[in-house]
């Protein structure tokens, strides 16, 4: 399979929620970047949140000056939404709190890195077959002929039953 961005763009703009977040079609956003340019503007890091006893990755979220204050003083993660352009405490709708254990910064001090435990066990805001919050927002898979769902437990370096 392969990308093109311009395409992905158009069919991506004609899809529902529905279809992005559960579909089998690539319609990854290149120009996500774009979009937030205010928000950048503004000041804005990329935060990987990684589950801090499995090593999963559990979402890529953002996070202004504002953002990371709370996250320090509430020790629970708090982003900043850049679809709604607000504060984005995880969990204060849907109760998947992400209790906070550690908050790395990376070489070139452009990115963090939360290291989280879930409250409640749930992460993404998309449900799976069974209606349970899904554990990461990585729930799917690329393949040669576009998405398909992972079926496998964590990765081997995940396993703490060893």
């Amino acid at each position: 399979m392969k990308a093109n961005a311009g395409q992905l763009r158009d069919k991506r703009k004609s899809s529902d929620h529905k279809t992005l977040e559960e579909g089998s079609d690539l319609l990854l956003d290149f120009f996500k970047l774009a979009s937030m340019q205010s928000a950048a503007e503004s000041g804005i890091v990329p935060a990987v949140v990684q589950n801090a006893e499995t090593g999963e990755v559990l979402i890529l979220a953002y996070v202004n000056e504002e953002a990371l204050n709370q996250s320090l003083e509430k020790q629970i993660a708090v982003f900043y939404s850049t679809s709604r352009k607000e504060l984005w405490i995880k969990g204060a709708t849907s109760g998947d709190y992400l209790d906070l254990v550690e908050i790395r910064i990376n070489c070139e001090q452009n990115s963090l890195l939360y290291l989280v435990k879930p409250r409640a066990g749930g992460v993404c805001h998309t449900r799976d077959s069974e209606g349970h919050t899904r554990k990461s927002c990585y729930y799917r898979k690329l393949t040669e002929t576009g998405l398909s769902p992972v079926t496998s437990g964590p990765l081997p370096w995940h396993d703490n039953s060893k």
